[in-house]
């Protein structure tokens, strides 16, 4: 039998970050919180939490952290039908949905989703970013119950819908184009011309060169894990980047931006993949999810 209040202790130890934070969200004392989390990884055999500041989950914390968001949904659903079950006394446990997506889609259209479930359920949400060609990863090893991905390949275990496609355009300032372009986008233009990248999973950029030039270029790069940064680096003359067409499109209209090649757009499609075991619980997050994307994406 699983000690299911032992483990909406280490639950607790997870998402609040300490041991004393979830003694006070427990009602008992941070020495009673330790006890029970020793107790249990005794029992199993295995360590589930990494003591630290914050206090984080190992692999193993993880799955059973994922396990008690799924039994968190289900009471929700039965506490609907049977409030009569809700011990008054007990304190109150709200579940927390673990969410993948891309740094651009949570800068542009993705927030006005999630905010607009959040005002209608009691769920809370714990957003994780990745690039979207590697947020499938995240699904697959259980440690989210759904993605914003690139996957077109459905999931093992998961249900998929296809969002539409976020637009970019390669841009950089006028001065930028007049200093590194001045006959034109050419392949040894761009081998001396310093790109703005995310961070080595970002291929954005390589795709770009490689789709509109017919061969892949090396350049130079700046790293800048922001996708604000991106924009104010572009705009300062820092560097040429892929950047979002929502996020662009004032400054391109106004001249803060061109497009270095015009009318070579870069569409990345986009799927969420919901775990099946959540997906009808979580009806209302893909309804809101989809019905943004239909707004937002191309």
């Amino acid at each position: 039998m699983l000690d299911y209040s032992a483990l909406r202790v280490v639950l607790a130890v997870v998402q609040s970050g300490s041991f004393e934070k979830a003694a006070a969200l427990l009602n008992v004392t941070p020495s009673a919180v330790s006890q029970r989390v020793k107790q249990l990884e005794e029992r199993l055999g295995v360590a589930l939490i990494v003591r630290g500041n914050p206090c984080t989950a190992t692999e193993k914390g993880e799955w059973l952290c994922r396990h008690m968001d799924n039994v968190g949904m289900l009471e929700n659903e039965l506490f609907e039908h049977l409030p009569s079950l809700v011990d008054p006394a007990d304190p109150e446990h709200r579940v927390m949905l673990q969410i993948a997506t891309n740094a651009d889609s949570l800068g542009t259209w993705f927030l006005e989703a999630i905010s607009n479930f959040s005002k209608s359920s009691s769920y809370l949400v714990s957003i994780s970013v990745d690039d979207q060609d590697h947020t499938a990863e995240w699904l697959q090893r259980g440690r989210v119950v759904a993605a914003v991905t690139s996957a077109e390949k459905p999931i093992s275990g998961c249900r998929r819908f296809f969002l539409g496609s976020l637009r970019y355009h390669a841009t950089a300032s006028p001065e930028f184009v007049s200093r590194y372009f001045p006959e034109g986008v050419t392949p040894k233009a761009i081998a001396n011309a310093p790109a703005l990248t995310f961070n080595q999973k970002d291929k954005l950029q390589s795709d770009w060169v490689r789709r509109t030039l017919g061969h892949s270029v090396n350049f130079p790069s700046h790293w800048l894990p922001s996708t604000n940064s991106f924009i104010e680096a572009s705009l300062s003359g820092m560097g040429w980047g892929m950047n979002p067409v929502e996020l662009t499109r004032e400054h391109l209209l106004a001249g803060r931006l061109i497009e270095l090649i015009p009318e070579t757009p870069l569409d990345i499609p986009l799927y969420w993949q919901i775990n099946r075991l959540a997906a009808d619980r979580l009806a209302g997050l893909t309804l809101e999810v989809s019905e943004v994307a239909k707004r937002r994406l191309i």
